[in-house]
Order: structure tokens, then C-alpha cells, then sequence
């Protein structure tokens, strides 16, 4: 499924790098919110995080546990466009952009869904993880068939490289 991001009012948000095919809404915390009485920037990628599990949960065979998963978090980079609130709506969009052997990217982004406001971006990067001898490895085809049809289209690329 394709979910249609409303749209963002802010020119500086960049466009997304394809459609997202996984979404969910937040809960905010009262002990998420910082003196100045935004969300405190951390907490984001703690949503991020949650985002990334329920998304591979529903795409994939794998489970969000020791030695249920096939890929560990290698880099997350995310820009901040505009300040959360505390009762504000909120929800987490997520979709891989790529897959290669040894690694797969993501975008991500938190939203308002009633007024299209991103509150930022995060793109992450994981890669291939074997948790029993806690070492680097290829990205199982399975998992990638798995995530090319929950995507409904073709994700590996031949080499990682390039723009993520």
C-alpha cells in the first residue's frame, strides 16, 4: 500500500525520494518535551526507532529480537525542519529507497498528517549483520525479496554507492 503524504508548505523540506509504503502515528510524552517546550531532538530518532521496527515486522519474516533480524543500524543522518508539540499529531512515514548486498537505506520522515508539517527527515543506513558471530555479512535474499514486495517494486542495486 502507498500512502500519499500531505503536503509540506515548507520549501526547504526536500521532496521524497519515492512513495512511502509504511506509516504510523506517534505518541508524544510529557517527558519527551524539552525546556523549550518542543519535542527534544532525541527523541526522534526514538520514534525512528519504532517506526523501523513495526516496518519490518509487517514487511518482512523477520522479528524485532536477539537473532531475529538481519541487518543492523550503520549511520542515521537526520535534519530537523520544524519544531513538535506536545498535543500535536503526529506520525512516522517510512519506506527502504534501496537495497544492496551487504546493505539497504531507508528515509524517514515525522509529520503533522493535518497540516502536512515535517518535523524532520532521517535517512539510515543498515547493513547486513550476523548476530552469532556478531560480524558483517550479506543481506539474506529472502529478506530482500520480502522487502521488494512489500514495496511493490525492485529495490537491490548491483553496488551500494551514490546518493543514499
Amino acid at each position: 500500500m502507498r500512502y500519499q503524504l500531505p503536503e509540506c508548505k515548507n520549501p526547504k523540506v526536500p521532496a521524497p525520494v519515492c512513495e512511502f509504503s509504511h506509516k504510523m502515528p506517534l505518541q508524544v510524552r510529557f517527558n519527551d518535551i524539552d525546556i523549550l517546550g518542543h519535542i527534544n531532538n532525541s527523541v526522534y530518532l526514538s520514534f525512528f526507532d519504532l517506526a523501523k521496527a513495526e516496518y519490518l515486522t509487517g514487511a518482512t519474516s523477520a522479528r524485532v529480537e536477539i537473532g531475529g533480524i538481519a541487518v543492523a543500524i550503520v549511520n542515521i543522518n537526520c535534519q530537523f525542519y520544524s519544531p513538535g508539540y506536545f498535543n500535536e499529531p503526529l506520525e512516522a512515514a517510512t519506506t527502504v529507497t534501496r537495497v544492496s548486498h551487504r546493505s539497504l537505506c531507508m528515509e524517514q520522515r515525522i509529520y503533522n498528517p493535518t497540516n502536512g508539517d515535517v518535523k524532520c527527515i532521517a535517512t539510515t543506513i543498515m547493513a547486513g549483520f550476523d548476530p552469532k558471530t556478531a560480524r558483517g555479512t550479506e543481506i539474506p535474499q529472502e529478506f530482500i525479496a520480502e522487502l521488494e514486495a512489500f514495496e511493490g517494486r525492485k529495490l537491490f542495486v548491483e553496488k551500494a554507492g551514490g546518493k543514499h
